[in-house]
């Protein structure tokens, strides 16, 4: 476990030294290999995981990644490693960067009006990474380093969210120059769209919601006047467009493709998030009384939530009832569930419920950071620690893992390896210098020697990374 710096560094190491790329030859060729993308795709998620809009919450990335990865294993790259995230962003967007690395703002979410729908957008997104899109744009420009294409990366990054102020990302290029390369061809998008509805209908999607989202996003340009979505910026949605996937999913029958609970859950968890407290508890008691709106238990589990913001445990608690009987069949049902005992402080039992919902739901981040809480909370460190540690390695970049990690640590009063923790927690938020501080602290605060050898590798390196970085000044 304590070499995960050196996975997590080792593309911010490769960039800092502006590693010369091979000659990239045709553009239509791919500009680098895979690693390469990987490479610039990392350096690019730290920027985007200390952006405020990051959206760092466990059970909408996983849901996020759960369907993305349905779509993955049906693509034309089955093997390629990707990561799926949500930004907090009211705008109607969504973007691929190199490696895998695809950022889906909430606005979209809860546009989409089924999970078909949702699921054409990462399909699409999703080929324009395997077809090698962004690498075969940078390569038609003759970027020479590693270094200078992600800062083109975290350029493109800012353009999906705000392509008006885009320019202000890009130093040292031309604005008219970066522009071009920001926007995908015409052919990649049709390429995209082809083997983006080809993944979605091999992961029994509805093939037939592509075309239907495309031309909704269409018709929100006529409604909203010069204030175009950011997607039909950057993936300019042609009648062509339209027609062409139409054409291809013509002969394709419609058939039911039922909405996932976890869909309709995210989605309600997003509108009570975005909402004003009030508002949403408004909103969600209307849908649920009018029975409009969607489905019936996402409403309530919207309204629970949105009840429990406003410090209304007693009615949570009522409204919660008719959940009952899910919480041994769906996680996010249960992470509720426990939210509302743990805020019930009279409540019983509770170690024994976190206890049975994490065997159950082994995977769920929520569950995990609530049920190690509540073990702190009760001084049974070693027990958190032990959760803890299977956390970590099933989820090695999680940062929320690593702050209560390193809260475990100090609790037991081992310094060593609470600083060296904390090391992790400010690495993952691409804050260098205080890492290297958190090592040194580590360094010596305690007597272990197989810590100690490791803490002291990784201070050579982050230090020498640190030069090199000063250097290119």
């Amino acid at each position: 476990m304590k070499n995960l710096l050196y996975i997590v560094l080792y593309a911010w190491s490769m960039l800092c030294r502006a590693e010369g790329l091979p000659d990239l030859g045709d553009a239509s060729q791919e500009a680098m290999t895979p690693q390469q993308e990987r490479k610039i795709g990392e350096q690019s998620m730290f920027e985007i995981r200390s952006d405020k809009d990051y959206l760092d919450d466990a059970e909408v990335n996983d849901y996020l990644n759960q369907l993305g990865y349905q779509l993955v294993s049906n693509s034309n790259e089955p093997g390629q490693t990707f990561e799926f995230f949500a930004l907090n962003d009211n705008s109607i967007n969504a973007f691929a960067l190199p490696g895998g690395f695809i950022g889906v703002n909430t606005g979209l979410m809860l546009m989409a009006q089924s999970e078909s729908e949702l699921a054409s957008v990462l399909g699409h997104e999703i080929a324009h990474v395997t077809q090698h899109h962004l690498a075969r744009m940078v390569a038609g420009q003759k970027i020479d380093s590693v270094a200078a294409i992600a800062a083109l990366a975290v350029a493109i990054l800012a353009a999906r969210s705000n392509p008006q102020t885009s320019q202000a990302a890009i130093v040292g290029m031309q604005a008219s120059s970066i522009q071009r390369q920001l926007n995908f061809t015409r052919i990649h998008e049709q390429e995209a769209d082809r083997i983006g509805l080809t993944t979605l209908q091999k992961a029994g999607f509805d093939p037939h919601a592509m075309p239907i989202f495309f031309e909704r996003l269409q018709k929100s340009t006529r409604l909203l006047d010069n204030n175009m979505p950011s997607y039909l910026r950057t993936h300019p949605i042609t009648s062509d467009r339209i027609a062409d996937v139409a054409n291809r999913v013509q002969q394709t029958s419609y058939r039911l493709v039922a909405d996932s609970l976890n869909f309709q859950l995210v989605r309600a968890k997003l509108r009570a998030m975005q909402k004003n407290s009030q508002e949403a508890v408004s909103f969600f008691k209307s849908a649920i009384g009018e029975q409009k709106h969607g489905n019936q238990t996402a409403q309530r589990y919207g309204l629970v939530l949105a009840l429990l913001r406003v410090g209304q445990v007693v009615r949570a608690t009522q409204e919660f009832a008719p959940l009952q009987i899910l919480i041994s069949q769906n996680p996010m049902i249960a992470t509720l569930a426990g939210q509302i005992r743990r805020t019930n402080k009279s409540n019983t039992g509770n170690t024994e419920f976190y206890r049975n919902a994490t065997q159950n739901f082994p995977q769920h981040r929520a569950l995990a950071y609530d049920y190690i809480e509540l073990l702190l909370e009760a001084n049974r460190f070693e027990d958190a620690l032990k959760l803890l540690n299977e956390q970590i390695i099933a989820h090695p970049n999680d940062l929320r893992l690593h702050e209560l990690q390193a809260r475990n640590y100090a609790a037991l009063g081992k310094r060593q390896e609470e600083h060296h923790a904390l090391a992790y927690t400010y690495i993952l938020r691409g804050n260098l210098l205080t890492a290297i501080e958190q090592l040194e602290l580590a360094k010596g605060a305690g007597t272990d020697f197989h810590e100690l050898s490791i803490i002291e590798s990784e201070l050579k390196q982050f230090k020498e990374i640190a030069a090199t970085r000063g250097k290119k000044k």
